[in-house]
Protein backbone atom coordinates (compact mmCIF):
# COMPACT_ATOMS: atom_id res chain seq x y z
CA UNK A 1 0.00 0.00 0.00
CA UNK A 2 1.31 3.44 -0.97
CA UNK A 3 0.70 6.29 1.44
CA UNK A 4 0.33 9.75 -0.08
CA UNK A 5 1.47 12.74 1.95
CA UNK A 6 1.29 16.38 0.91
CA UNK A 7 3.95 19.01 1.67
CA UNK A 8 3.69 22.56 0.29
CA UNK A 9 6.21 23.93 -2.17
CA UNK A 10 4.71 27.38 -1.56
CA UNK A 11 7.37 30.07 -1.00
CA UNK A 12 6.28 30.78 2.57
CA UNK A 13 6.39 27.09 3.50
CA UNK A 14 9.76 26.67 1.79
CA UNK A 15 11.14 29.68 3.68
CA UNK A 16 10.08 27.95 6.89
CA UNK A 17 11.78 24.67 5.99
CA UNK A 18 9.32 22.66 3.85
CA UNK A 19 12.05 21.40 1.49
CA UNK A 20 14.10 20.10 4.40
CA UNK A 21 11.02 18.40 5.90
CA UNK A 22 10.23 16.72 2.56
CA UNK A 23 13.80 15.44 2.28
CA UNK A 24 13.74 14.13 5.86
CA UNK A 25 10.40 12.40 5.20
CA UNK A 26 11.80 10.69 2.11
CA UNK A 27 14.89 9.48 3.98
CA UNK A 28 12.89 8.20 6.95
CA UNK A 29 10.45 6.36 4.71
CA UNK A 30 13.28 4.52 2.97
CA UNK A 31 14.96 3.67 6.28
CA UNK A 32 11.72 2.24 7.70
CA UNK A 33 10.51 0.56 4.53
CA UNK A 34 7.36 2.66 4.34
CA UNK A 35 6.00 3.07 0.81
CA UNK A 36 5.50 6.83 0.83
CA UNK A 37 4.67 9.13 -2.08
CA UNK A 38 5.38 12.80 -1.37
CA UNK A 39 3.30 15.28 -3.35
CA UNK A 40 4.39 18.91 -3.30
CA UNK A 41 1.36 21.18 -3.30
CA UNK A 42 0.46 24.79 -2.82
CA UNK A 43 -0.38 26.07 0.65
CA UNK A 44 -3.76 26.04 2.40
CA UNK A 45 -2.80 29.43 3.82
CA UNK A 46 -2.42 28.50 7.50
CA UNK A 47 0.95 30.20 7.57
CA UNK A 48 1.53 29.91 11.32
CA UNK A 49 1.39 26.10 10.93
CA UNK A 50 3.90 25.89 8.08
CA UNK A 51 5.53 23.62 7.17
CA UNK A 52 2.18 21.80 7.25
CA UNK A 53 2.22 18.11 6.33
CA UNK A 54 -1.02 16.30 5.63
CA UNK A 55 -1.63 12.70 4.85
CA UNK A 56 -4.37 10.95 2.91
CA UNK A 57 -6.28 8.62 5.24
CA UNK A 58 -9.57 6.74 5.27
CA UNK A 59 -11.18 9.65 7.15
CA UNK A 60 -9.77 12.35 4.89
CA UNK A 61 -6.65 14.50 4.92
CA UNK A 62 -5.12 14.66 8.42
CA UNK A 63 -2.62 17.45 9.01
CA UNK A 64 0.43 17.97 11.23
CA UNK A 65 2.29 21.20 11.80
CA UNK A 66 4.43 23.11 12.09
CA UNK A 67 6.81 20.26 11.30
CA UNK A 68 10.58 20.54 11.61
CA UNK A 69 13.04 17.93 10.25
CA UNK A 70 13.75 16.89 13.85
CA UNK A 71 10.05 16.00 14.26
CA UNK A 72 10.02 13.50 11.40
CA UNK A 73 11.19 10.41 13.30
CA UNK A 74 8.58 11.00 16.01
CA UNK A 75 5.86 11.34 13.40
CA UNK A 76 6.83 7.97 11.93
CA UNK A 77 6.87 6.45 15.43
CA UNK A 78 3.29 7.71 15.87
CA UNK A 79 2.34 6.28 12.47
CA UNK A 80 1.30 9.68 11.19
CA UNK A 81 0.95 8.12 7.74
CA UNK A 82 -2.14 6.40 9.14
CA UNK A 83 -3.38 9.58 10.83
CA UNK A 84 -1.91 8.57 14.21
CA UNK A 85 -2.06 10.82 17.28
CA UNK A 86 0.86 13.19 17.79
CA UNK A 87 1.37 16.55 19.56
CA UNK A 88 1.69 18.23 16.15
CA UNK A 89 -1.60 16.82 14.86
CA UNK A 90 -4.21 19.41 13.95
CA UNK A 91 -6.77 16.81 12.91
CA UNK A 92 -8.66 16.69 9.66
CA UNK A 93 -7.69 19.78 7.71
CA UNK A 94 -11.30 20.36 6.64
CA UNK A 95 -12.38 20.44 10.30
CA UNK A 96 -9.82 23.06 11.34
CA UNK A 97 -11.67 26.23 12.48
CA UNK A 98 -9.59 28.44 10.18
CA UNK A 99 -10.59 26.32 7.17
CA UNK A 100 -14.11 25.33 8.20
CA UNK A 101 -15.36 28.92 8.45
CA UNK A 102 -14.20 29.85 4.94
CA UNK A 103 -16.05 29.76 1.63
CA UNK A 104 -13.30 28.86 -0.80
CA UNK A 105 -14.29 29.86 -4.30
CA UNK A 106 -10.98 30.87 -5.87
CA UNK A 107 -8.74 28.86 -3.54
CA UNK A 108 -10.78 25.63 -3.49
CA UNK A 109 -7.93 23.53 -4.93
CA UNK A 110 -4.94 25.33 -3.40
CA UNK A 111 -3.09 22.98 -1.04
CA UNK A 112 -5.07 19.96 -2.23
CA UNK A 113 -3.59 19.12 -5.63
CA UNK A 114 -0.27 18.85 -7.42
CA UNK A 115 -0.12 22.33 -9.00
CA UNK A 116 1.50 21.02 -12.18
CA UNK A 117 -0.79 18.04 -12.75
CA UNK A 118 -3.42 18.87 -15.34
CA UNK A 119 -5.08 15.55 -14.45
CA UNK A 120 -5.38 16.66 -10.81
CA UNK A 121 -6.76 20.00 -11.97
CA UNK A 122 -9.40 18.35 -14.13
CA UNK A 123 -10.24 15.89 -11.38
CA UNK A 124 -10.88 18.74 -8.95
CA UNK A 125 -13.30 20.54 -11.28
CA UNK A 126 -10.84 22.44 -13.42
CA UNK A 127 -11.70 23.32 -17.04
CA UNK A 128 -15.46 22.99 -16.43
CA UNK A 129 -15.68 26.78 -16.62
CA UNK A 130 -13.93 26.87 -19.99
CA UNK A 131 -16.15 24.09 -21.32
CA UNK A 132 -19.19 26.11 -20.29
CA UNK A 133 -17.76 29.28 -21.88
CA UNK A 134 -17.20 27.44 -25.17
CA UNK A 135 -20.77 26.16 -25.00
CA UNK A 136 -22.21 29.60 -24.23
CA UNK A 137 -20.13 31.59 -26.72
CA UNK A 138 -18.54 35.04 -26.27
CA UNK A 139 -21.70 37.10 -25.68
CA UNK A 140 -23.25 34.82 -23.07
CA UNK A 141 -19.88 34.31 -21.36
CA UNK A 142 -19.43 38.05 -21.08
CA UNK A 143 -22.98 38.37 -19.79
CA UNK A 144 -22.32 35.74 -17.09
CA UNK A 145 -19.19 37.51 -15.84
CA UNK A 146 -21.04 40.84 -15.81
CA UNK A 147 -24.05 39.34 -14.03
CA UNK A 148 -21.82 37.78 -11.35
CA UNK A 149 -20.78 41.24 -10.16
CA UNK A 150 -17.08 40.29 -10.21
CA UNK A 151 -14.90 43.35 -9.64
CA UNK A 152 -11.16 43.74 -10.04
CA UNK A 153 -9.34 42.14 -7.14
CA UNK A 154 -6.13 44.06 -7.74
CA UNK A 155 -7.28 47.14 -5.87
CA UNK A 156 -9.39 49.34 -8.13
CA UNK A 157 -12.54 47.24 -7.81
CA UNK A 158 -13.66 48.06 -11.37
CA UNK A 159 -16.39 45.77 -12.76
CA UNK A 160 -14.69 43.05 -14.79
CA UNK A 161 -17.59 42.59 -17.22
CA UNK A 162 -17.57 46.27 -18.20
CA UNK A 163 -13.83 46.19 -18.87
CA UNK A 164 -14.16 43.05 -20.99
CA UNK A 165 -17.09 44.46 -22.96
CA UNK A 166 -15.07 47.58 -23.79
CA UNK A 167 -12.31 45.39 -25.21
CA UNK A 168 -14.80 43.17 -27.03
CA UNK A 169 -16.50 46.17 -28.69
CA UNK A 170 -13.20 47.76 -29.78
CA UNK A 171 -12.31 47.29 -33.45
CA UNK A 172 -8.83 45.89 -33.94
CA UNK A 173 -6.99 43.11 -35.75
CA UNK A 174 -5.36 41.95 -32.49
CA UNK A 175 -6.39 42.12 -28.83
CA UNK A 176 -4.58 41.16 -25.64
CA UNK A 177 -5.28 39.79 -22.17
CA UNK A 178 -2.66 40.91 -19.65
CA UNK A 179 -2.54 39.40 -16.18
CA UNK A 180 -1.07 41.75 -13.59
CA UNK A 181 0.94 39.56 -11.20
CA UNK A 182 3.18 42.39 -9.99
CA UNK A 183 2.00 41.89 -6.41
CA UNK A 184 4.02 44.51 -4.54
CA UNK A 185 1.81 45.67 -1.66
CA UNK A 186 2.96 44.94 1.87
CA UNK A 187 1.00 42.15 3.52
CA UNK A 188 -0.21 40.64 0.24
CA UNK A 189 0.54 37.17 -1.08
CA UNK A 190 -2.66 35.76 -2.62
CA UNK A 191 -1.41 36.19 -6.20
CA UNK A 192 1.76 34.29 -5.40
CA UNK A 193 -0.16 31.57 -3.58
CA UNK A 194 -2.55 30.89 -6.46
CA UNK A 195 0.24 30.94 -9.05
CA UNK A 196 2.30 28.47 -7.00
CA UNK A 197 -0.66 26.39 -5.86
CA UNK A 198 -3.18 26.39 -8.73
CA UNK A 199 -1.60 27.92 -11.86
CA UNK A 200 -4.05 26.30 -14.29
CA UNK A 201 -6.86 28.36 -12.73
CA UNK A 202 -5.08 31.52 -13.91
CA UNK A 203 -4.52 30.04 -17.37
CA UNK A 204 -8.15 28.91 -17.64
CA UNK A 205 -9.34 32.37 -16.58
CA UNK A 206 -7.17 34.01 -19.23
CA UNK A 207 -8.41 31.66 -21.95
CA UNK A 208 -12.03 32.44 -20.97
CA UNK A 209 -11.22 36.16 -21.03
CA UNK A 210 -9.77 35.74 -24.52
CA UNK A 211 -12.88 33.93 -25.71
CA UNK A 212 -15.19 36.60 -24.26
CA UNK A 213 -13.29 39.58 -25.67
CA UNK A 214 -11.89 38.23 -28.92
CA UNK A 215 -8.30 38.43 -27.65
CA UNK A 216 -5.92 35.79 -28.96
CA UNK A 217 -2.71 36.63 -27.07
CA UNK A 218 -1.95 36.89 -23.39
CA UNK A 219 0.88 37.79 -21.06
CA UNK A 220 1.26 37.27 -17.34
CA UNK A 221 3.58 39.89 -15.85
CA UNK A 222 5.17 38.54 -12.65
CA UNK A 223 7.43 40.42 -10.28
CA UNK A 224 11.02 39.20 -10.24
CA UNK A 225 10.84 38.65 -6.48
CA UNK A 226 8.59 35.62 -7.14
CA UNK A 227 10.97 33.08 -8.74
CA UNK A 228 8.82 30.15 -7.59
CA UNK A 229 5.70 31.62 -9.18
CA UNK A 230 7.62 32.40 -12.38
CA UNK A 231 8.85 28.81 -12.62
CA UNK A 232 5.45 27.31 -11.80
CA UNK A 233 3.49 29.48 -14.26
CA UNK A 234 6.08 28.94 -17.01
CA UNK A 235 5.90 25.16 -16.60
CA UNK A 236 2.09 25.19 -16.38
CA UNK A 237 1.89 27.12 -19.65
CA UNK A 238 4.15 24.56 -21.32
CA UNK A 239 1.94 21.72 -20.05
CA UNK A 240 -1.23 23.49 -21.17
CA UNK A 241 0.26 24.08 -24.60
CA UNK A 242 1.23 20.42 -24.96
CA UNK A 243 -2.30 19.46 -23.93
CA UNK A 244 -3.82 21.74 -26.58
CA UNK A 245 -5.40 24.07 -24.05
CA UNK A 246 -3.11 26.82 -25.35
CA UNK A 247 -1.62 27.47 -28.77
CA UNK A 248 -4.75 27.20 -30.91
CA UNK A 249 -7.32 29.95 -30.34
CA UNK A 250 -5.35 31.58 -27.53
CA UNK A 251 -1.74 31.52 -26.38
CA UNK A 252 0.19 33.22 -23.60
CA UNK A 253 3.63 33.69 -22.08
CA UNK A 254 5.27 34.84 -18.85
CA UNK A 255 7.14 38.13 -18.62
CA UNK A 256 9.20 39.02 -15.54
CA UNK A 257 9.33 42.53 -14.09
CA UNK A 258 12.43 44.20 -12.72
CA UNK A 259 11.24 45.15 -9.25
CA UNK A 260 9.53 48.52 -9.78
CA UNK A 261 6.47 48.98 -7.54
CA UNK A 262 4.97 51.40 -10.07
CA UNK A 263 4.61 48.55 -12.56
CA UNK A 264 1.67 47.33 -10.51
CA UNK A 265 -0.17 50.27 -12.12
CA UNK A 266 -1.62 48.97 -15.38
CA UNK A 267 -0.22 51.52 -17.81
CA UNK A 268 3.28 51.36 -16.29
CA UNK A 269 3.06 47.59 -16.59
CA UNK A 270 2.20 47.93 -20.28
CA UNK A 271 5.16 50.26 -20.83
CA UNK A 272 7.42 47.67 -19.20
CA UNK A 273 5.92 44.86 -21.31
CA UNK A 274 6.75 46.87 -24.41
CA UNK A 275 10.39 47.06 -23.33
CA UNK A 276 10.41 50.59 -21.98
CA UNK A 277 10.93 52.11 -18.56
CA UNK A 278 7.89 51.61 -16.35
CA UNK A 279 6.18 55.00 -16.36
CA UNK A 280 2.54 55.95 -16.04
CA UNK A 281 0.62 56.82 -19.19
CA UNK A 282 -1.87 59.64 -19.21
CA UNK A 283 -5.48 58.53 -19.77
CA UNK A 284 -7.32 58.59 -22.10
CA UNK A 285 -6.87 56.45 -24.07
CA UNK A 286 -7.74 53.62 -21.70
CA UNK A 287 -5.87 50.32 -22.14
CA UNK A 288 -9.18 48.75 -23.17
CA UNK A 289 -9.07 50.99 -26.26
CA UNK A 290 -5.32 51.32 -26.83
CA UNK A 291 -3.22 49.24 -24.49
CA UNK A 292 -0.37 46.85 -25.22
CA UNK A 293 1.32 47.86 -28.50
CA UNK A 294 -1.60 50.23 -29.07
CA UNK A 295 -4.14 47.38 -29.23
CA UNK A 296 -7.27 46.87 -27.09
CA UNK A 297 -6.13 45.19 -23.88
CA UNK A 298 -7.90 43.80 -20.83
CA UNK A 299 -5.58 44.15 -17.83
CA UNK A 300 -6.78 42.03 -14.91
CA UNK A 301 -5.30 40.96 -11.61
CA UNK A 302 -4.37 37.31 -10.93
CA UNK A 303 -7.21 36.70 -8.46
CA UNK A 304 -9.76 38.33 -10.79
CA UNK A 305 -8.86 35.93 -13.59
CA UNK A 306 -8.57 32.91 -11.28
CA UNK A 307 -12.10 33.62 -10.00
CA UNK A 308 -13.66 33.45 -13.46
CA UNK A 309 -13.59 29.65 -14.12
CA UNK A 310 -15.75 28.81 -11.09
CA UNK A 311 -18.20 31.60 -11.98
CA UNK A 312 -18.76 29.97 -15.37
CA UNK A 313 -18.79 26.44 -13.95
CA UNK A 314 -21.15 27.12 -11.04
CA UNK A 315 -23.19 29.98 -12.46
CA UNK A 316 -23.27 33.74 -11.93
CA UNK A 317 -26.23 33.49 -9.56
CA UNK A 318 -24.33 31.35 -7.06
CA UNK A 319 -21.40 33.77 -7.05
CA UNK A 320 -23.46 36.93 -6.65
CA UNK A 321 -25.48 35.33 -3.84
CA UNK A 322 -22.36 35.86 -1.73
CA UNK A 323 -21.18 39.21 -0.44
CA UNK A 324 -22.97 42.44 0.31
CA UNK A 325 -24.16 45.50 -1.60
CA UNK A 326 -22.04 46.04 -4.71
CA UNK A 327 -19.21 43.94 -3.27
CA UNK A 328 -20.23 40.49 -4.45
CA UNK A 329 -18.58 37.10 -4.25
CA UNK A 330 -15.62 36.14 -2.11
CA UNK A 331 -12.37 37.94 -1.38
CA UNK A 332 -9.08 36.23 -0.41
CA UNK A 333 -8.01 38.24 2.64
CA UNK A 334 -4.38 38.14 3.66
CA UNK A 335 -3.74 38.52 7.40
CA UNK A 336 -0.24 39.73 8.16
CA UNK A 337 1.86 41.90 10.43
CA UNK A 338 1.60 41.51 14.20
CA UNK A 339 -1.21 38.92 14.10
CA UNK A 340 -1.38 35.56 15.83
CA UNK A 341 -2.87 33.53 12.99
CA UNK A 342 -1.30 34.92 9.84
CA UNK A 343 -2.41 33.51 6.53
CA UNK A 344 -4.94 33.57 3.73
CA UNK A 345 -8.64 33.55 4.56
CA UNK A 346 -11.24 33.50 1.75
CA UNK A 347 -14.73 34.63 2.66
CA UNK A 348 -17.64 36.61 1.21
CA UNK A 349 -17.50 40.39 1.51
CA UNK A 350 -19.31 41.72 4.57
CA UNK A 351 -17.39 40.38 7.55
CA UNK A 352 -16.35 43.18 9.88
CA UNK A 353 -12.76 44.26 10.25
CA UNK A 354 -12.91 43.31 13.91
CA UNK A 355 -14.06 39.77 13.11
CA UNK A 356 -11.14 39.35 10.72
CA UNK A 357 -8.49 40.69 13.09
CA UNK A 358 -9.73 39.36 16.42
CA UNK A 359 -11.84 36.27 15.70
CA UNK A 360 -10.01 34.91 12.63
CA UNK A 361 -6.56 36.44 13.19
CA UNK A 362 -6.59 35.90 16.95
CA UNK A 363 -5.39 39.41 17.81
CA UNK A 364 -1.72 40.28 17.99
CA UNK A 365 1.14 37.82 18.04
CA UNK A 366 2.82 39.97 20.71
CA UNK A 367 -0.19 39.65 23.01
CA UNK A 368 -0.42 43.43 23.33
CA UNK A 369 -3.58 45.36 22.41
CA UNK A 370 -4.30 46.07 18.74
CA UNK A 371 -3.89 49.76 18.02
CA UNK A 372 -4.16 50.08 14.24
CA UNK A 373 -4.87 48.02 11.15
CA UNK A 374 -3.78 49.00 7.65
CA UNK A 375 -5.81 47.55 4.79
CA UNK A 376 -4.82 47.93 1.15
CA UNK A 377 -1.02 47.90 1.18
CA UNK A 378 1.43 50.71 2.00
CA UNK A 379 -1.02 53.28 0.61
CA UNK A 380 -4.00 52.02 2.62
CA UNK A 381 -5.58 53.90 5.51
CA UNK A 382 -4.87 53.15 9.16
CA UNK A 383 -8.07 52.20 10.98
CA UNK A 384 -8.29 52.29 14.80
CA UNK A 385 -10.11 49.73 16.94
CA UNK A 386 -13.09 52.11 17.08
CA UNK A 387 -13.73 51.31 13.40
CA UNK A 388 -13.62 47.53 13.83
CA UNK A 389 -17.35 47.31 13.09
CA UNK A 390 -16.68 48.41 9.49
CA UNK A 391 -17.88 45.80 6.97
CA UNK A 392 -15.15 44.52 4.70
CA UNK A 393 -16.49 45.88 1.40
CA UNK A 394 -15.40 48.49 -1.12
CA UNK A 395 -18.05 51.13 -0.39
CA UNK A 396 -17.84 50.90 3.41
CA UNK A 397 -14.08 51.42 3.36
CA UNK A 398 -14.25 54.21 0.79
CA UNK A 399 -16.85 55.99 2.92
CA UNK A 400 -14.36 56.11 5.80
CA UNK A 401 -11.39 57.30 3.74
CA UNK A 402 -9.94 53.83 3.25
CA UNK A 403 -9.61 51.23 0.53
CA UNK A 404 -9.77 47.46 0.25
CA UNK A 405 -7.02 47.35 -2.37
CA UNK A 406 -5.56 43.88 -2.76
CA UNK A 407 -7.12 42.87 0.61
CA UNK A 408 -3.90 42.78 2.59
CA UNK A 409 -4.61 43.34 6.30
CA UNK A 410 -1.58 44.39 8.37
CA UNK A 411 -2.02 44.51 12.14
CA UNK A 412 -0.10 46.76 14.57
CA UNK A 413 -0.09 46.63 18.36
CA UNK A 414 0.03 49.58 20.77
CA UNK A 415 3.77 50.15 20.30
CA UNK A 416 3.33 51.54 16.77
CA UNK A 417 4.10 55.21 16.09
CA UNK A 418 1.59 56.39 13.48
CA UNK A 419 3.44 59.62 12.74
CA UNK A 420 6.42 57.49 11.80
CA UNK A 421 4.16 55.33 9.63
CA UNK A 422 2.85 58.46 7.88
CA UNK A 423 6.42 59.49 7.17
CA UNK A 424 7.10 56.03 5.75
CA UNK A 425 4.21 56.46 3.29
CA UNK A 426 5.78 59.65 1.92
CA UNK A 427 9.22 58.07 1.83
CA UNK A 428 7.87 55.00 0.04
CA UNK A 429 6.19 57.19 -2.58
CA UNK A 430 9.36 59.20 -3.12
CA UNK A 431 11.43 56.04 -3.67
CA UNK A 432 8.90 54.28 -5.91
CA UNK A 433 7.64 57.24 -7.95
CA UNK A 434 8.17 56.85 -11.69
CA UNK A 435 8.92 60.58 -11.78
CA UNK A 436 6.50 61.46 -14.55
CA UNK A 437 4.21 63.81 -12.60
CA UNK A 438 5.28 66.65 -10.33
CA UNK A 439 2.84 66.11 -7.42
CA UNK A 440 4.09 62.57 -6.82
CA UNK A 441 7.77 63.15 -7.64
CA UNK A 442 8.23 66.37 -5.67
CA UNK A 443 5.27 66.29 -3.29
CA UNK A 444 6.36 63.04 -1.64
CA UNK A 445 9.81 64.47 -0.88
CA UNK A 446 8.27 67.65 0.53
CA UNK A 447 5.94 65.45 2.57
CA UNK A 448 8.87 63.73 4.26
CA UNK A 449 10.40 67.10 5.08
CA UNK A 450 7.18 68.45 6.57
CA UNK A 451 6.66 65.38 8.76
CA UNK A 452 10.27 65.57 9.90
CA UNK A 453 9.60 69.12 11.15
CA UNK A 454 6.46 67.95 12.93
CA UNK A 455 8.38 65.15 14.61
CA UNK A 456 10.98 67.66 15.83
CA UNK A 457 8.20 69.80 17.29
CA UNK A 458 8.77 72.74 14.93
CA UNK A 459 5.58 74.85 14.48
CA UNK A 460 3.45 71.72 14.64
CA UNK A 461 0.07 73.32 13.87
CA UNK A 462 1.44 75.18 10.89
CA UNK A 463 3.12 72.11 9.45
CA UNK A 464 0.11 69.85 10.00
CA UNK A 465 -1.98 72.32 7.98
CA UNK A 466 0.72 72.32 5.29
CA UNK A 467 0.79 68.51 5.27
CA UNK A 468 -2.99 68.36 4.79
CA UNK A 469 -2.74 70.83 1.90
CA UNK A 470 0.07 68.81 0.35
CA UNK A 471 -2.05 65.65 0.60
CA UNK A 472 -4.84 67.42 -1.27
CA UNK A 473 -2.42 68.30 -4.06
CA UNK A 474 -1.15 64.73 -4.28
CA UNK A 475 -4.66 63.31 -4.34
CA UNK A 476 -6.03 65.64 -7.02
CA UNK A 477 -2.93 66.21 -9.14
CA UNK A 478 -1.15 62.85 -9.45
CA UNK A 479 -1.38 60.87 -12.67
CA UNK A 480 -1.93 57.53 -10.95
CA UNK A 481 -2.83 55.91 -7.67
CA UNK A 482 0.71 55.93 -6.26
CA UNK A 483 0.68 59.65 -5.59
CA UNK A 484 -3.10 59.80 -5.44
CA UNK A 485 -3.36 57.27 -2.60
CA UNK A 486 -0.49 58.50 -0.38
CA UNK A 487 -2.98 60.77 1.43
CA UNK A 488 -4.89 57.69 2.68
CA UNK A 489 -2.27 56.54 5.23
CA UNK A 490 -1.13 60.07 6.06
CA UNK A 491 -4.54 61.65 6.63
CA UNK A 492 -5.93 58.59 8.43
CA UNK A 493 -2.97 58.69 10.82
CA UNK A 494 -3.57 62.39 11.41
CA UNK A 495 -7.31 61.88 11.91
CA UNK A 496 -7.35 58.81 14.13
CA UNK A 497 -4.01 59.13 15.94
CA UNK A 498 -3.38 62.90 16.29
CA UNK A 499 -1.52 62.41 19.57
CA UNK A 500 1.38 60.77 17.71
CA UNK A 501 1.99 64.00 15.81
CA UNK A 502 2.02 66.09 18.99
CA UNK A 503 4.31 63.94 21.09
CA UNK A 504 7.42 65.40 22.67
CA UNK A 505 10.06 66.42 20.11
CA UNK A 506 12.08 63.48 18.81
CA UNK A 507 15.33 63.32 16.93
CA UNK A 508 15.24 62.11 13.37
CA UNK A 509 17.35 59.15 14.44
CA UNK A 510 14.32 57.96 16.40
CA UNK A 511 11.91 58.19 13.48
CA UNK A 512 13.86 57.67 10.29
Amino acid sequence: MTVRIFIPSDAAAVALGADEVAAAMAREAVARGVNLTIIRTGSYGLTWLEPLVDVETAIGRVAYGPVNPTDVAGLFDAKFFEGGAHPLSVGRIDDHPFMKSQIRHTFSRCGRIDPLSLADYRGAGGLRGLAQAVKLGPDATLAAVTESGLRGRGGAGFPTGIKWKTVKDAKADLKYIVCNADEGDSGTFSDRMIMEGDPFAVIEGMVIAGLATGATRGYIYIRSEYPGAVACMTRAIQIARTDGLLGVAFDMDVRVGAGAYICGEETSLLESLEGRRGQVRAKPPLPAHAGLFGKPTAVNNVITLASVPAILAEGADKYKSLGTGRSLGTIPIQLAGNVKYAGLYEAPFGMTLGQLVMDIGGGTESGRPVRAVQVGGPLGAYFPVSLFDTPFDYEAFAGLGGLIGHAGVVVFDDTVDLARQARFAMEFCAIESCGKCTPCRIGSVRGQEVIDRILKGVEVDKHIALLEDLCSTLKLGSLCALGGFVPFPVLSALTHFPEDFRARPRSLADVA
